[in-house]
C-alpha cells in the first residue's frame, strides 16, 4: 500500500482527499517513510521536516474533514529547492556560505502553497546556489539518478528531479536560469515547466540572474504541473518581474486534443547545433510521429543558432551572478565550491559594455521571435543531448565550452516544458522540450498533455530497494591537462580580479584563468552593431 501511495499523482491523490479515502496523514506520513528507507542512496533531501510536515497534514486532515476543502493541493506533498526561503526553516543554497541561514518569510510560491493546504516535507538538494555542478566538495553529496544511482540528475534541481521521480513526493518547486528545471526533469524522466518569465513570482528565491531566473513545477505528470502552476502563478508585487497577467484555468485545455494545432520542428537545434546522440534523435522522430497522428500539424522551424542565445544569456547571467555573490567572493572565496567558483570567477572579464551590448542582442531576438509565433502554435525539440552520464565525469569547463538546448528558452522567455519520450538502451530517460509564446502556458501543457496520454511513458517507474549495496564513493577521473594560458591573458585575469577586489589562492586564481579564453571569444562574438535608439532589453518602466 505504501508503494501505490507514493505513486499516487497530485491529481488521483486530491480526489481520494477530496472524497475522504485517502488522510494527507496517511499520504504524508508513508512518503516520509519512503524517503527515510531510500533517500539514503539518492541524497534528494538536505532536509526532511517530517514533524512539520505531519503536523501540516493534520491541519489539513481537520480541515476537509469540516468540510473546508481548498482545492487540488490541500494535503498534497511537496518538496522545495533549498534556495526557497522557508520561515523558521533553514535555506542554504547547498553552500557552505548560507549554512546557518535561517529565513524569516516564506517566499511568495511558498506563502502560495500553504494557502493552497500543501504539505511541506523538505528541503531539496540543489547545485549550489542553483549554479555550480555535481559537486563532491559541498557540506552535502550530490544528488544521484533513481534510474541509476550512479549517473548524474542534472542540475540544477537536482534534488527535485530526483525526489519527484523516486516517490518520495508528488511535486516540487525548481528554478530554471538556463535549463535547471528542465534538465533534470529530461534526466530523471519527469515533467519540470520553466513558465513564461514573470508569471510565477522569485520573491525569496535566491538570485541566480535576475535577467533569467524562473521558479517553476516539476511533476510526475502534465496535469499535475497544471495544478502546481495553478497554485504558484499570479502577479507579485514584491517581485519587479511578475507580470500583471490573469491567470487562466491551466487544467481546462487538458483534453487530448491537439487536432489543427501547428508545431514547429526546431531540427537544426538538435540535428546542427547541439547534435544529440542517436537513442535521443530516434525517441524525438516517433515524438514527433506521435503528434501528427493526434491531428497536429509539423514543419521545420529556425531559430538563431544556439551558440547565440548561448553568448548572449552566459554574458549577461555571469554578470548578474558575480554582482549577487561579490561580498562573498572577496571575504569568503574558499567557502564555495570549486564547480561554483570555475563558473562565477572568469565573469570578473566581462565588461560593463559587454553586458549592455549582449542586453542589446537579447532584445533583438526577442523582436525575432513574432514571425515565429505567428507561424507556430508551439515549437518542440529535444531537452537534453544524451541520457544522464556517470557521476564523477562533468568537468566545469565544460560550461562554457558548448551552447545547450535549453538556453534560448530563457532568452526567449515563453514557457518551456520537459517530458519523458522514452529510455535508452540502458534504461535511462529521453526527454522533448515543448515551447510556446509568452504566457501561453496552457498552450504548452495541452500539446504536452495529449502526447503524454497517448504514450505509455508515465507507466513505468524506477525500482529502488532500500536493501540494494551500491558504490557511495565513485572513483576519481583526472583532471584534464590544464588549458595553456599565454602570459597576457593571465595578467588581463589578473588585473581583472583586483579590480573586481578579488584575493585569491594561486588554485582559484587558476580556475578563474581556465576559462578565460572561452569568455574572450564569447565576448568577442556579441554583435555591436546597434543603432544609436536600440536599447537593452531589461530597460527600466514604471509599472502600470
Amino acid at each position: 500500500m505504501a508503494d501505490e501511495l507514493a505513486f499516487l499523482t497530485i491529481a488521483e491523490a486530491a480526489r481520494l482527499i477530496e472524497q475522504k479515502r485517502l488522510s494527507p496523514v496517511e499520504l504524508t506520513t508513508a512518503l516520509i517513510r519512503r524517503t527515510e528507507a531510500l533517500d539514503p542512496q539518492l541524497n534528494a533531501y538536505l532536509l526532511l521536516t517530517a514533524d512539520r510536515a505531519l503536523d501540516q497534514a493534520r491541519q489539513a486532515e481537520r480541515e476537509i474533514v469540516a468540510g473546508g476543502y481548498r482545492g487540488p493541493m490541500h494535503g498534497i506533498p511537496f518538496g522545495l529547492k533549498d534556495i526557497y526561503s522557508t520561515a523558521g526553516i533553514r535555506t542554504t543554497g547547498h553552500s557552505r556560505i548560507c549554512l546557518d541561514t535561517v529565513p524569516s518569510a516564506d517566499a511568495t510560491t511558498v506563502r502560495k502553497l500553504y494557502e493552497a493546504g500543501a504539505v511541506l516535507t523538505g528541503k531539496l538538494a540543489t547545485h549550489e546556489f542553483a549554479h555550480g555542478g555535481p559537486s563532491f566538495d559541498l557540506p552535502w553529496p550530490p544528488a544521484r539518478n533513481p534510474w541509476n544511482r550512479e549517473h548524474v540528475t542534472g542540475g540544477s534541481s537536482s534534488g527535485s528531479g530526483a525526489a519527484v521521480a523516486a516517490g518520495f513526493v508528488p511535486a516540487a518547486l525548481g528554478s530554471d536560469t538556463g535549463g535547471s528545471i528542465r534538465g533534470p526533469a529530461a534526466l530523471c524522466g519527469i515533467v519540470g515547466l520553466k513558465p513564461t518569465y514573470g508569471l510565477v513570482s522569485r520573491c525569496g528565491v535566491y538570485a541566480n540572474s535576475f535577467s533569467f531566473d524562473h521558479a517553476g513545477p516539476m511533476t510526475w505528470t502534465v496535469e499535475d504541473c497544471a495544478i502546481v502552476l495553478q497554485a504558484i502563478a499570479g502577479h507579485d508585487p514584491n517581485d519587479p518581474a511578475s507580470a500583471s497577467r490573469a491567470v487562466p484555468d491551466y487544467r481546462a485545455g487538458l483534453t487530448g486534443d491537439i487536432k489543427g494545432l501547428r508545431i514547429g520542428v526546431v531540427r537544426h537545434l538538435h540535428e546542427d547545433d547541439c547534435a544529440v546522440a542517436q537513442e535521443v534523435s530516434a525517441a524525438l522522430d516517433e515524438a514527433f510521429a506521435v503528434l501528427r497522428s493526434l491531428g497536429a500539424t509539423l514543419n521545420e522551424a529556425r531559430l538563431r543558432p544556439a551558440q547565440d542565445y548561448f553568448d548572449v544569456k552566459v554574458t549577461i547571467a555571469e554578470s548578474e551572478l558575480l554582482a549577487v555573490h561579490e561580498q562573498a567572493l572577496r571575504m569568503r572565496p574558499g567557502d564555495f565550491g570549486e564547480d561554483f567558483l570555475g563558473r562565477v570567477l572568469p565573469a570578473v572579464l566581462i565588461s560593463g559594455r559587454d553586458y549592455v551590448q549582449a542586453q542589446r542582442e537579447r532584445r533583438r531576438m526577442l523582436a525575432e521571435m513574432a514571425p515565429v509565433y505567428a507561424d507556430y502554435d508551439v515549437l518542440v525539440t529535444a531537452t537534453a543531448g544524451a541520457p544522464a552520464p556517470r557521476l564523477g565525469t562533468w568537468r566545469t569547463i565544460e560550461f562554457w565550452q558548448r551552447a545547450s538546448l535549453t538556453t534560448p528558452f530563457n532568452v526567449t522567455g515563453g514557457p518551456a516544458l520537459a517530458q519523458c519520450i522514452g529510455f535508452s538502451s540502458s534504461g535511462l530517460p529521453l526527454s522533448m522540450q515543448v515551447v510556446g509564446r509568452p504566457f501561453e502556458d496552457a498552450a504548452v501543457l495541452r500539446v504536452a498533455h495529449a502526447f503524454e496520454k497517448a504514450t505509455p511513458w508515465r507507466t513505468r517507474r524506477p525500482q529502488l530497494d532500500p536493501d540494494a549495496v551500491f558504490s557511495t564513493a565513485l572513483p576519481p577521473v583526472p583532471d584534464p591537462e590544464p588549458p595553456q594560458i599565454n602570459g597576457a591573458t593571465r595578467e588581463r585575469v589578473a588585473i581583472a580580479c583586483r579590480a573586481a577586489g578579488l584575493t585569491l589562492s594561486d588554485r582559484q586564481f587558476e580556475m578563474a584563468c581556465a576559462a578565460a579564453p572561452y569568455v574572450i571569444a564569447m565576448t568577442g562574438r556579441l554583435h555591436r552593431d546597434r543603432a544609436y535608439s536600440e536599447e537593452p532589453a531589461n530597460v527600466f518602466q514604471f509599472g502600470s
